[in-house]
């Protein structure tokens, strides 16, 4: 068996709204296909004694075991993989338990979808599994040498992608309270919530934090002298920047102990403490130059060290800090006591654990010297032995809760010296003797004060009760009643999406200053376009999230992005359905439209609860699609007499109908006439009902979101089918002697809508029609049928891609559909194959009888546009406020053919 493709999904999906970060890997079984579990030799019992701890996956018989029970009795090795993968993880300290595994249409060949913690640990763990399993199968067995590499290699891409606590405390606390959060990788930064609404921070360095007063906090002496000048207890002590000063600075200190210490340095790398003589003062200063041109000496303050963790100028957390030490026991060395004491699972490397490992290094040897001890010694019972100066927790200390213990007046102090220096979360160090005495009573004083201060020692102190003061970090960047986010409409369906997502923003472009939306067409914030491009997909969609100028997010979702990745969101205000028809299928291990319309109700099923969910009422598979909606529906309906709509609004809800010429909103026993649909442009005239109904699902959806009617009147009649605005969709040229209409369809539902409208066109119609090469052969066939309804003369060309499809081939599938449906002597007359779509448009717009309408559906719409716009089109009659005169026949295709010199094909 092999993996054919591997895809990361991140957000809400078709196999999970809740669970959004899976694995999905297509599998070949390759000549496993029709080989179960149960008839491969020794396998359950390879698999059982290589991974026992499956016994605790529970799988469909839902009891402990029951997964192997599945394995002996006969499973496919898909679905083995999918729990071998999830072991794996899990067994790396990354516990999941969500999988699925289902074969395609395509025997043999299985889609099995894994729950991750870590993408790269998931992605990891397929391939592991992979070998896993088919070592079993080829050797009876997996050595335990290759199941202890793959864990080690899992274990290090959790541990070298790990957060650090500090941030891991800010993104679990965000999650617990709704609040959407993205690391922005490019800037090692963290946002919370989206759009203008964001707060960006960079472990307890926040969007709030005063830039003065973390250079202040920086520049350790600058510090201590305003502190100083405020009355505030500091070290006495000064700053020097050569050895030749260190013995003036000591005598001016009135001799030792002293402490030395870098001028700008943190997590006390380069400090040496309670010096004294000037052997080790000479040591102490050469470390702090290590770290920085200044140095400090100090007085050297005995008492124990705490750090003051102020939160929005408020004290959330107090904790004494001891150096890293071991206690004897009188039986073991201090070398093994130290190896006992990093096997603590707390203790881990750097940030990554609540606590860190001890290293042993010169400042190590230099503690041991001074207690008269070595790394062979045996310490009695009891006895502590310290092994560093300093109480830093990444350099191997530990921590003890004090926050219930701290003098008011203290906590008042420190909560002043935030205020003094500026920072939004400070870091206060203290040498007290006793915190639950004033600093004046216990000889006390304030050592440092720290930007940017550490969180995990008051998160899971060693001792005492551990601080949620994350909390009060995210209650500081957004408190009550302060909005997280902006609001999100996201718009999908199979046709009319990239027309209704511009009329919504439209729409809210009269209530918001900056409207921020993604279309096939590009991505568009404030009116102005910022990448051009299909962007519809979620990495689109994040660059309007993350953008700190968007009031409002309006976002067209396709099928393929919600495929391959996932929603970029977790959940949306309004999610608009349109419709689902044939397209695509085939496409994505998607065969059947049932199947579609699962991948489109993922946007109705991401609307959160206080959010809406507006549906067509009049295509049953999208209306049934309320059952899954968490938030409230509101449909839409081309019918004022729908029963489901009725029904709807009677029990209260709400509702967008085409009543009497007129769009309107429903709710309750109100009925609000938006505008009669000759005044709305988009609808030419109201004679494209699709139009119609793209319009009364953005009507919808802005009325759901606070949109006052008139509002909404205001921007209907302000929104054209024009190149400006929808380009691409339904937009129609008056060149005088003839009209062109310009659409984008590509599917039989589209090609069925645009006949909608050219139906009602009394003059000639003419048509260029087309299809993409990878769309199913019965489809390509259906275009031909719907062309034969609806145009007088076809000319078929294809696309400049025909994504694998041979030269050719999609037209002559085209050409089979016309057959279908007219005389094969009308057929031939009636229909026409010239293949380069540049030269078919052209074609057509030399000649188009007089009164015709010749309809163009574009592989590449801009060039359709400009070759049409060559032409001279007459100004103000592009919204198809017309009445077609008397029609005037088509030359027969024929004609066509002879002048064009034989390049027409029939």
């Amino acid at each position: 068996m092999k993996i054919l493709q591997t895809q990361t999904l991140r957000g809400p999906n078709y196999w999970s709204i809740r669970r959004s970060k899976l694995i999905l890997v297509r599998l070949d079984l390759e000549e496993l296909a029709d080989r179960p579990s149960n008839t491969i030799p020794g396998f359950y019992d390879s698999l059982v004694a290589i991974l026992p701890s499956l016994e605790e996956h529970h799988c469909s018989p839902g009891c402990r075991g029951g997964f192997l029970s599945r394995v002996q009795e006969g499973t496919m090795m898909g679905h083995i993989l999918e729990h071998v993968v999830l072991e794996l993880q899990t067994l790396a300290e990354m516990p999941v338990g969500f999988g699925r595994t289902r074969e395609t249409a395509n025997p043999g060949i299985y889609q099995v979808v894994i729950e991750y913690q870590l993408e790269s640990a998931g992605r990891y763990a397929a391939r592991a599994a992979l070998r896993l399993c088919q070592s079993i199968i080829e050797l009876g067995t997996y050595p335990q040498a290759e199941l202890d590499r793959d864990l080690e290699d899992l274990i290090k891409i959790r541990t070298d992608a790990a957060q650090g606590a500090s941030t891991d405390a800010l993104t679990q606390e965000a999650e617990s309270r709704g609040i959407p959060w993205l690391h922005l990788e490019s800037c090692d930064l963290f946002q919370f919530g989206y759009g203008k609404h964001q707060k960006r921070v960079q472990a307890a360095l926040t969007s709030h934090s005063n830039i003065l007063g973390v250079e202040l906090a920086c520049d350790k002496e600058k510090t201590k002298n305003i502190l100083a000048s405020m009355g505030v207890p500091v070290p006495k002590g000064m700053t020097i920047y050569s050895f030749g000063e260190l013995a003036a600075a000591i005598d001016r200190l009135g001799g030792y102990p002293i402490v030395i210490k870098p001028l700008n340095g943190n997590h006390g790398r380069g400090i040496t403490i309670d010096i004294q003589d000037w052997e080790h003062a000479e040591v102490g200063y050469d470390r702090a130059r290590e770290v920085s041109s200044g140095v400090i000496v100090e007085h050297f303050y005995q008492g124990r060290d705490h750090r003051i963790l102020v939160v929005n100028h408020k004290v959330v957390a107090v904790a004494e800090r001891v150096p890293a030490h071991v206690i004897g026991d009188g039986q073991t060395t201090i070398a093994a006591l130290i190896d006992r004491e990093n096997q603590d699972e707390r203790r881990g490397n750097g940030h990554d654990n609540m606590l860190t490992k001890i290293e042993l290094d010169d400042s190590t040897d230099e503690m041991l010297r001074r207690q008269g001890v070595s790394l062979v010694t045996i310490l009695p019972a009891g006895q502590t032995c310290y092994l560093r100066a300093t109480a830093n927790l990444s350099t191997g200390g530990i921590a003890i809760d004090r926050t219930d213990e701290i003098h008011p007046e203290t906590l008042w102090m420190a909560e002043r010296v935030s205020k003094i220096i500026g920072l939004d979360i400070a870091g206060i160090d203290v040498i007290t003797t006793d915190i639950t005495k004033t600093l004046g009573e216990a000889d006390g004083t304030i050592v440092e004060v720290n930007a940017a201060p550490g969180l995990r020692m008051h998160i899971a102190p060693s001792q005492g009760v551990g601080r949620n003061v994350a909390a009060p970090i995210l209650q500081m960047l957004f408190p009550p009643n302060v909005p997280t986010q902006i609001p999100i409409v996201a718009v999908t369906g199979t046709n009319g999406k990239t027309t209704t997502t511009r009329l919504i923003a439209h729409i809210f472009s009269q209530v918001y200053d900056s409207v921020g939306f993604t279309t096939t067409d590009g991505i568009y914030i404030g009116g102005r376009l910022v990448e051009k491009g299909d962007t519809t997909g979620p990495q689109s969609a994040q660059i309007i999230l993350k953008d700190p100028t968007v009031d409002i997010a309006i976002l067209e979702t396709a099928r393929g992005g919600i495929l391959r990745s996932g929603l970029a969101f977790q959940s949306c205000d309004v999610g608009v359905v349109l419709n689902v028809a044939a397209d695509h299928l085939g496409l994505g291990d998607i065969n059947t439209i049932d199947q579609l319309a699962k991948v489109k109700a993922v946007i109705a099923e991401t609307v959160h609860a206080d959010g809406y969910a507006v549906l067509n009422a009049d295509d049953e598979r999208v209306a049934a699609m309320a059952d899954q909606v968490r938030g409230k529906v509101a449909y839409f309906s081309m019918d004022a007499d729908n029963p489901l709509v009725r029904s709807h609004v009677r029990r209260g809800g709400i509702a967008a109908v085409y009543d009497r010429e007129h769009l309107t909103i429903l709710q309750q026993e109100r009925v609000h006439r938006i505008e009669q649909v000759e005044r709305v442009p988009l609808t030419l005239g109201g004679r494209a009902p699709f139009m119609i109904a793209n319009a009364l699902a953005a009507s919808l959806a802005a009325y759901v979101q606070g949109v006052k009617i008139e509002q909404i009147r205001s921007a209907l009649q302000s929104f054209r089918a024009s190149t400006q605005q929808t380009p691409g969709r339904m937009n129609l040229f008056n060149l005088g002697k003839y009209h062109v209409l310009v659409d984008y369809a590509h599917n039989p539902a589209g090609y069925a809508a645009v006949g909608s409208f050219v139906k009602n066109w009394t003059g000639p119609a003419i048509g260029v029609v087309g299809g993409p090469g990878d769309r199913r052969d019965e489809d390509l066939i259906e275009l031909g049928k719907l062309s034969a309804t609806f145009f007088d003369r076809i000319i078929v060309k294809e696309d400049d891609d025909n994504r694998g499809r041979a030269w050719g081939e999609v037209a002559e599938l085209i050409v089979q559909g016309v057959e279908q449906v007219l005389p094969t002597a009308d057929a031939t007359s009636a229909c026409s194959i010239m293949l380069n779509e540049a030269e078919a448009i052209v074609w057509a717009l030399d000649h188009a009888p007089e009164h015709a309408l010749v309809t163009i559906f574009p592989d590449n719409v801009s060039r359709a546009i400009a070759l049409i716009m060559a032409r001279n089109p007459i100004p103000d009659r592009l919204d198809a406020t017309f009445t077609p005169e008397a029609t005037t026949e088509v030359p027969v295709l024929n004609a066509y053919a002879a002048s064009n010199n034989g390049n027409c094909v029939s």
